[in-house]
């Protein structure tokens, strides 16, 4: 029978484990393990108190500091010592959770738990004064031995410097227990080493490289108060010194090198590795489609990723009362230093990355989510009173919407005496109720005015929730971020574009006459390209191709777009005057970025899907036209832009057209508040005034061609032509001739120009003996005209198109005297240069390639003009007191004699109708008549006093009228003619309209008199005339018989 081995005692239990744990012994035997450290000193001590020789709780403490005070240099250094008395004191808890006797179980748990406790104490003590104890470790690393343990927390065994953690591995539980509860005086130092050494294992870092470890471990150590409040604390937070800027932020601070990690690319200097643009979109032509999509798909991955730690640690920050107001002084920095990344220049060195505002702008739409729910219910949460009054962001030196600065200040400086005021009366009204409660017995009665909420001062230091700085810095952020990126994107596609242009200008001249110095500049442009495409493909991989970020930033620009209507009460029209200044004082990028925004979406297959987009043209239609609240003209022809992308023929989506066809603001004021804007855009106050506007009035024009062929604004339109006849829709009248003859004349003279350049150029000869500079500057001008009469030719094409539709119906306004001469003129000379002398030297090779169709504009002109010039010819006889002889004989003469003939010679070779020939020579006669019509009343009213004649056109003048500030005279449809394009008097400049004209009646009633009695005078001398030749018939002819 086998004799049983005694029962160990608890206390020689405790003295096994504890001696496991942290490898002493108090006895000198042999033993095999060397890591075992034999305590002689401290074992004679506690002899000399008469203690038995065994470990426990009660001297664990002293066993740990003589081990690490004392002089072994073969013993482990003292952090992997403590570290892996943790690991082992965790192994022990495991064995001892198998241990029959709870008693005993309960006991040794709790020297387990003593046990961590000190490791990790003495581990916080080592760290935070890491020359307390001897460290005999050679190659001593300047990095936090807490980093490699952090990152296999949180990750695989990679570290951030591209090798491996050397196997370390983190004890369950120890990070926990080591950050959960510690002191933060003993931790600061500790922890300051520790963001030291992630913001620099991220430094230069892209978005294929190894950033996510160091960031998921930056997330972990903010989610313990101690961590939270060292990185806010830490001195480089934000950076301070005289020359800080937005690229020192993004470099230095601890979290700038985290939101610097990105795909898009940047200043050489600062340039991230490994190369995105190189890695994956190197040589991208060649590759397969596959290919670059499995590249987009993966940046747009990590890039998602790297987005949603980001907001998790700020958001962390956030939610710690504590550390929020760090997180937004942080925030506000960034974007206050790098307010001049909203310039079209921007300084690399002196302005954060592009990649750095479009992660922290994905990382505020993020922290925006919670209030930007479907019904947009937290929306009162937002107070305008913030762009005025709060500090923290430099909002007021921004463009308002139509406020100048001035009127911003003094409407706040009012507001700010009326809020005194305001608060002086009810501290007053305080002070007598308090008297009052004070000598009543009872105030149980007396209405109090303790709880009520004191009216806002609008000082800088008044607190706004949370939702509104959130709102308010996102709408900055996204301006210098994202929409920034946006138009980087737009600007390097036309620099690729323009390169590929010179490119093939390059090798067409390299074909005509080879060079050096041309095939360097070939190789030089080809790798610019190669450079050019891959940055492209990087803004399209994290930008464009992020369904996600699109439908986040559309969320909030909705949210946007409804807050600024709730300024002005809600979406109702029309709109109250005069214009509130709350919304009159808003930045005026809040609109233009909502704008471009759209403009972009739009652009992108199936960005606008699900998106809710009724809110977006409520906006656009309220506001377009009304430069009462948006005093910027180009911002309002963003909104036509925006609605040219949402056309049914262009979006290719049903959803756009009801937004068209069956949206009630859409169908009352959308057709209006095109045509005035059409009106507005001619005066724009910018240099460029006179080119912007043929764009802006493009995009107009086949908005309204489209609305057109929609019965229900059909209707409207002619609605608006009858009751605006002599106002906004004469006006627009007015402006599509001036541009159409402006545009066709324009091009026509373009083409004989762009001839001459081409018959320049087709002499090989003569050409290759010119210098090679002129040669390529002649080429470069060959290829601008080229683009220059393409443009302004369907231009042309469009206004005429856009005459020819809207006359089949509305007639009228076309008829009016201000307009008839104007119409004429434009046909005739429409058809001067179509069919005139000059025809034949506008042939072009290849007329379709610059929109130069003479044939379909004829016929189209033709249409247009069987039906008006008709009508024009009819109303001239109707309206002959109205309009001189010299009209009369300008459209009978020169049509007749150059133009009508000609046109119908033309139209029989291209394969018109017979009737329209037949009706062009018809018409040819009856502007015939009307010439010599013309020429008689011309002739019978002989010479006209000067004080009669306009001073204008120097012609006859019908209905005299005085103007106001010069005092002169002229004919009122001479005047209404030049006020239709310039509100000013012609002879000084000051501002006149329509109603301002006076009546000179005494003067009217003279010139007809004098034609009355001009009258008389021809009649009666017609009346003599045939007597005498009668008498003289008379007298002949008895002679003869005699």
């Amino acid at each position: 029978m086998a004799t049983q081995r005694p029962q160990r005692t608890p206390a020689e239990i405790e003295d096994i484990i504890l001696r496991k744990i942290f490898l002493v012994s108090f006895v000198d035997s042999m033993e095999n393990d060397s890591r075992i450290v034999y305590l002689e000193m401290t074992a004679a001590e506690i002899m000399s108190e008469g203690k038995d020789l065994q470990l426990s709780r009660e001297v664990i403490e002293r066993v740990v500091i003589d081990r690490l005070s004392g002089d072994f240099p073969a013993a482990e250094p003292p952090f992997q010592y403590l570290l892996n008395c943790y690991r082992r004191a965790y192994e022990e808890g495991k064995k001892i959770a198998s241990m029959k006797d709870k008693n005993i179980r309960g006991e040794m748990e709790l020297v387990v738990k003593q046990a961590k406790r000190l490791a990790i104490s003495y581990c916080r003590i080592h760290l935070g004064n890491p020359d307390m104890f001897p460290n005999y470790q050679k190659n001593k690393s300047n990095v936090s031995p807490l980093l490699p343990l952090v990152f296999s927390e949180v990750g695989s065994n990679l570290d951030a410097f591209g090798g491996t953690s050397a196997g370390i591995s983190c004890p369950p539980g120890f990070l926990e227990e080591f950050f959960r509860d510690a002191d933060y005086d003993s931790m600061e130092l500790v922890l300051k080493q520790l963001y030291e050494d992630l913001r620099g294992s991220v430094l230069k870092v892209s978005a294929l490289g190894n950033f996510q470890q160091p960031l998921r471990a930056l997330l972990l150590l903010v989610n313990f108060p101690v961590g939270a409040k060292a990185l806010v604390n830490h001195p480089w937070w934000i950076p301070k010194g005289v020359y800080l800027n937005g690229r020192v932020i993004e470099m230095t601070s601890i979290l700038g090198p985290f939101f610097h990690v990105s795909a898009l690319p940047d200043h050489a200097i600062f340039k991230s590795e490994p190369d995105v643009g190189q890695q994956c979109f190197s040589e991208a032509s060649t590759r397969r489609p596959a290919d670059l999509l499995s590249s987009f798909t993966t940046i747009k991955t990590v890039m998602n990723n790297l987005y949603d730690v980001l907001a998790e640690v700020l958001m962390c920050l956030l939610k710690n009362t504590s550390t929020r107001e760090n997180v937004l002084e942080y925030i506000a920095e960034v974007i206050n230093r790098n307010s001049s990344r909203a310039h079209l220049q921007v300084d690399p060195l002196s302005c954060a990355s592009s990649g750095m505002f479009v992660n922290l702008s994905a990382v505020m739409l993020r922290l925006c989510e919670p209030f930007l729910d479907a019904n947009l219910s937290k929306r009162d949460k937002i107070d305008p009173k913030y762009v005025f009054h709060c500090n923290r962001l430099e909002l007021r030196g921004l463009t308002a919407l139509h406020a100048s600065s001035e009127e911003v200040s003094e409407w706040i400086n009012n507001n700010a005496a009326k809020v005194n005021d305001t608060t002086n009366n009810i501290d007053e009204r305080r002070l007598l109720q308090s008297q009052e409660a004070t000598s009543s017995s009872s105030n149980a009665n007396i209405p109090s005015l303790q709880n009520k909420n004191p009216v806002p001062t609008g000082s800088g230091n008044s607190k706004y929730p949370f939702i509104c700085e959130c709102f308010f810095m996102t709408a900055r952020v996204l301006n210098l971020g994202l929409l920034k990126a946006f138009s980087d994107f737009k600007n390097l596609v036309q620099d690729i574009s323009r390169s590929e242009d010179t490119l093939s200008s390059f090798k067409a001249m390299l074909e005509q006459a080879p060079s050096p110095q041309l095939q360097q500049d070939i190789s030089r442009l080809e790798k610019e390209i190669e450079l050019y495409s891959q940055e492209k493909l990087c803004y399209e991989a994290q930008l464009l191709r992020d369904g996600g970020l699109l439908q986040r930033s559309l969320s909030y620009y909705r949210l946007m777009v409804v807050w600024l209507v709730g300024l002005v009460g809600g979406f109702k029209m029309p709109l109250q005057s005069p214009c509130p200044m709350e919304f009159s004082s808003m930045p005026e990028h809040f609109v233009e970025d909502t704008m471009e925004l759209l403009i972009y979406a739009s652009r992108i297959p199936r960005a606008l899907d699900g998106v809710m987009l009724d809110d977006f043209m409520n906006f656009i239609i309220m506001f377009m036209a009304s430069v009462e609240y948006i005093r910027n003209p180009y911002l309002r022809a963003k909104m036509v832009e925006v609605l040219n992308c949402w056309m049914p023929r262009r979006s290719g989506s049903k959803d756009t057209e009801t937004l068209f066809e069956g949206h009630q603001l859409s169908l009352e004021y959308l057709v209006r508040n095109l045509l005035k804007l059409y009106v507005d855009i001619e005066f724009t106050g910018s240099h460029t005034q006179f080119y912007d506007k043929f764009n802006i009035r493009h995009n107009i024009a086949e908005l309204l061609e489209y609305l057109w062929q929609v019965p229900s604004h059909r209707n409207v339109w002619r609605k608006i032509a009858k009751e605006e006849e002599k106002g906004v829709y004469l006006n627009f009248l007015n402006f599509l001739i001036n541009d159409s003859i402006y545009l066709l004349d324009e091009s026509l003279n373009k083409i004989l120009e762009h001839k001459e350049l081409e018959a320049e150029m087709s002499n090989t000869a003569e050409w290759e003996r010119r210098p090679s500079q002129e040669r390529q500057e002649r080429t470069r001008l060959f290829h601008s005209q080229e683009n220059i009469i393409r443009v302004d030719m369907k231009l042309a094409n469009e206004d005429v198109s856009m005459m020819a539709f809207t006359s089949e119906q509305i007639t009228a306004p076309f008829l009016l005297p201000e307009m008839v001469e104007r119409v004429a003129s434009m046909l005739n000379y429409f058809l001067l240069q179509l069919v005139g002398p000059q025809r034949k030297s506008l042939s072009l090779k290849d007329p379709e390639k610059y929109e130069f169709r003479p044939k379909l504009l004829l016929k189209q002109d033709s249409s247009f003009g069987l039906q008006s010039l008709e009508m024009i010819v009819l109303n001239l006889n109707y309206f002959k007191r109205t309009l001189s002889s010299v009209n009369f004989q300008s459209l009978g003469a020169e049509y007749l004699n150059l133009v009508i003939g000609a046109a119908a010679d033309v139209l029989r070779r291209i394969g018109e109708e017979a009737k329209i020939i037949q009706d062009f020579v018809d018409l040819g006669a009856k502007a015939k008549l009307i010439a010599a019509e013309a020429m008689d009343a011309e002739a019978a009213l002989g010479d006209i006093p000067d004080e009669f004649l306009d001073p204008i056109q120097y012609t006859l003048m019908r209905d005299p009228v005085i103007l106001p500030s010069s005092r002169i005279t002229v004919d009122r449809h001479v005047i209404q003619r030049h006020l239709l394009s310039d509100s000013t008097d012609p002879f000084n400049r000051s501002h006149l309209t329509g109603d301002m004209l006076i009546a000179d009646l005494e003067l009217k009633a003279r010139i007809e008199e004098f034609i009355r009695s001009q009258d008389i005078k021809r009649r009666g001398q017609d009346s003599s005339m045939h007597k005498t030749k009668e008498t003289i018939q008379t007298t002949d002819t008895t002679n003869l018989i005699e």
